[in-house]
């Protein structure tokens, strides 16, 4: 019988809880060193499409994923204008076997987490244990760490995976510093307590980037006495880099709120929305050139450290996750650690390298690029003169191909 490794994750974020669970489940002991002293529910709203939620569903949290999350019902695709230019069913209101969920990076992170603790102990997550570099021989490797009072140690294991993140150390070590690619488009995101919208489980894309884009959606219901959610949104606007990539760095509405300021719908006020935000964050529109290897001997990368990509898609914590599943599988099955990352890296980075190349081009919102060039920026009277349902259509699945969600894939085992 093969021998299954230990593991040493390095980061406690979305694609090492969730590769934790996955290891656990598949009986191979795991660590999961994190930087932080706690962790707590930061970050905004994220979408869970249902190649992930599948994933999730396989580990006994489908439930606790729906209590905390917002089932989204539909996409829905507008002009700047207000327009309605399409609307398309999500997860099981599309005949998925998952849901989607909309859902508070926090909330989602909670969740695995508690589930993390629950099932392999309390010291599953070593909190303040900042990994400064790792090294290896031919029996085992080691990650090297630092803590808050300025003290170092060592955890040693047979595998290292480098789950931490678009500033990984590990990716550092791996291939050196490589330059972030930025789009061209700064990104302003927040959240909102305001009354319900459209179906009250619409995920929204409108605008185009030349003159401002905005997602818009849901992630908690009923956060007051009104029945009101919380809502997230992202404002896209074209113009120059404005600072390094910082998932938390404040942002200030004046700097972006120009462009949707007659954003006045019957369905939605879209800048008092904005206004009425109790933060607001700022980050560029990056993503880095696909790499050719993620695994050294007995270290690897997953998630962001692997595959950092522009944040369109909903694909980014869905590609973590389905790391994490492919990477278990790979070490349940060959007691070699060196096969076992190879076979993983083989399975995955082709895949994740379409992904990121294809948020850069043609992400799932291309659809209100193609509606801004035909009609030239200005309000249409029907939609089907401007594209026709079989082009939106062929949109739609074309995205979900690519990212691994369309039914044929989620069909697959």
């Amino acid at each position: 019988m093969a021998t299954k490794p230990r593991v040493i994750v390095l980061g406690a974020g979305i694609g090492g809880l969730t590769l934790a669970l996955e290891l656990h489940r598949s009986g191979i002991e795991c660590v999961v060193l994190e930087a932080a002293p706690q962790l707590g529910a930061l970050g905004v709203g994220i979408n869970l499409l249902p190649h992930a939620t599948r994933n999730l569903a396989r580990l006994g949290l489908e439930d606790a994923l729906a209590a905390v999350a917002v089932t989204t019902r539909e996409s829905a695709f507008f002009n700047r204008f207000g327009q309605l230019v399409a609307r398309e069913p999500a997860g099981r209101f599309a005949g998925y076997d998952w849901p989607q969920f909309s859902i508070h990076r926090g909330d989602l992170q909670q969740v695995l987490l508690a589930a993390v603790y629950d099932r392999l102990g309390p010291d599953a997550v070593l909190l303040d244990h900042r990994g400064t570099h790792v090294t290896q021989d031919e029996r085992s490797s080691t990650v090297h760490v630092t803590h808050r009072d300025g003290s170092g140690s060592t955890v040693a294991g047979d595998v290292v995976v480098g789950a931490d993140g678009v500033h990984s150390v590990v990716r550092k070590q791996l291939h050196g510093s490589t330059a972030p690619h930025y789009t061209g488009y700064m990104m302003w995101r927040g959240t909102t307590v305001w009354p319900r919208f459209l179906t009250g489980a619409s995920m929204v894309r409108a605008g185009w980037l030349a003159t401002g884009k905005m997602v818009i959606y849901p992630i908690r219901d009923d956060v007051n006495t009104r029945g009101d959610q919380l809502v997230n949104w992202v404002a896209e606007v074209e113009g120059p880099i404005r600072d390094a990539r910082d998932w938390n760095r404040p942002g200030l509405i004046e700097d972006f709120i120009e462009p949707f300021a007659d954003w006045t719908f019957d369905w939605l006020d879209v800048p008092a929305m904005i206004r009425a935000a109790e933060e607001v964050l700022e980050y560029p529109m990056v993503d880095q050139d696909p790499l050719d290897h993620w695994t050294v001997g007995r270290v690897t990368l997953l998630g962001d450290a692997a595959h950092p990509m522009v944040p369109r898609g909903s694909n980014g914590a869905a590609q973590a996750i389905l790391d994490g599943r492919v990477l278990a599988a790979r070490l349940a099955e060959s007691g070699d650690p060196y096969q076992a990352l190879r076979a993983y890296e083989t399975e995955r980075l082709a895949a994740t390298s379409r992904v990121v190349l294809t948020n850069r081009m043609n992400p799932p919102d291309a659809l209100l690029r193609e509606v801004y060039d035909r009609t030239g920026d200005r309000p249409f009277e029907r939609i089907d003169d401007v594209i026709s349902r079989e082009e939106i259509r062929r949109l739609s699945e074309s995205y979900q191909t690519v990212a691994g969600y369309s039914h044929a894939a989620l069909a697959r085992p």
